[in-house]
């Protein structure tokens, strides 16, 4: 397959690349950099793939279209699933974890804000890692996932799964989604949503409106439905509208939103950044397509970085989180992490 050998040659070659594929499509698409420069983005202006950071004080690195090679091509991977991974965790992560939420939770009650998202990240060692061998794991076990591995030698190497939309734009319209609340899949999408899992989607789905209320017209919001993903269902409501403003300020409006953040925005994040036992980096940013002309109209399909690892010195860090609201339950939000975390656990 001329993707994933031309991917081999490029790590051996230790040139920035990223590999991935939409959900519901069988396209392969990769960038290949010519060569191993660091570009970064401040305004989202540019063209090329786009690899940005939970926190937009931090640079966003691009792959640039005038400096990389692109590729695309079919891809048929029979749609067998992994083998099922029996979750583990250390009982001090748990710990920390659960005393994490409780300092959430008090907070809320405290009036700090309304909703923070709370997240850990867990090692894993790793021996005779193979990442295109792990890619081709994540393309078969999650169809539905926007599914990548991304690397650049100055950065480092992340692969993910994500489930969650950030935006998509074709000229002036865009699309957008609301993604909140978790439940482990048990063979069926009809199930009875929590009292706190409904609210917490419904403040994402009122926060993007508010949002970009002032910078575009027309919009329209859906039902919350349920949807799935890996081995996990969420609730997810899908906003349009057409936007009257730069794409740069839609993208700058959006990120981060409430499913990786919190309410109000400031107030949660601050608490994430001072709080949380590490850094996040690049877990709950986003990544993707930026400012492609396709037929003659400007383009950027974007995607928040959920259900991904960092791999770094021979282990894989797996990130993973939750919305916390005052209903939270501590024991139960970190039972929920370990759900989570099996869809990497999974594939390594």
């Amino acid at each position: 397959m001329n993707i994933f050998s031309e991917t081999k040659k490029t790590l051996e070659k230790k040139l920035p690349f990223v590999i991935y594929r939409k959900p519901n499509t069988t396209i392969i698409k990769a960038w290949f950099q010519e060569n191993d420069n660091l570009y970064t983005s401040e305004n989202y202006t540019e063209s090329g793939f786009i690899f940005a950071p939970f926190d937009n004080k931090d640079i966003s690195i691009l792959l640039p279209k005038s400096k990389s090679i692109f590729m695309q091509e079919e891809v048929d991977l029979e749609n067998n699933t992994v083998k099922e991974y029996k979750n583990y965790s250390s009982s001090s992560s748990e710990t920390m974890h659960i005393e994490l939420v409780q300092k959430g939770i008090k907070a809320i009650d405290d009036n700090l804000f309304k909703k923070v998202v709370l997240s850990r990240k867990e090692e894993i060692k790793l021996t005779n890692f193979n990442p295109v061998e792990t890619l081709q794991k994540l393309l078969k076990s999650y169809p539905t996932a926007f599914t990548y591995l991304w690397f650049h030698p100055k950065v480092g190497m992340w692969l993910g799964a994500t489930p969650e939309t950030l935006v998509k734009i074709k000229g002036n319209n865009f699309k957008t989604m609301s993604l909140a609340g978790t439940q482990v899949f048990k063979n069926t999408l009809n199930v009875t949503w929590q009292t706190k899992e409904i609210e917490e989607q419904q403040f994402v789905t009122d926060y993007i409106n508010d949002r970009i209320s002032n910078i575009s017209n027309n919009i329209k919001i859906s039902k919350a439905e349920t949807i799935k993903a890996g081995k996990l269902l969420h609730l997810r409501s899908v906003i349009t509208g057409e936007i009257n403003s730069k794409n740069a300020t839609l993208i700058k409006t959006l990120h981060p939103t409430p499913a990786v953040c919190g309410l109000p925005l400031e107030s949660s994040k601050k608490f994430i950044l001072n709080n949380e036992n590490y850094k996040r980096t690049f877990y709950t940013g986003f990544l993707g397509e930026l400012n492609l002309d396709k037929n003659n109209e400007n383009t950027s399909e974007l995607f928040v970085n959920l259900r991904c690892m960092e791999i770094k010195n021979n282990s894989a860090f797996v990130f993973v989180g939750g919305g916390i609201t005052i209903d939270s339950n501590p024991k139960s939000e970190w039972e929920e992490t370990i759900a989570k975390t099996s869809t990497m656990r999974k594939v390594l």
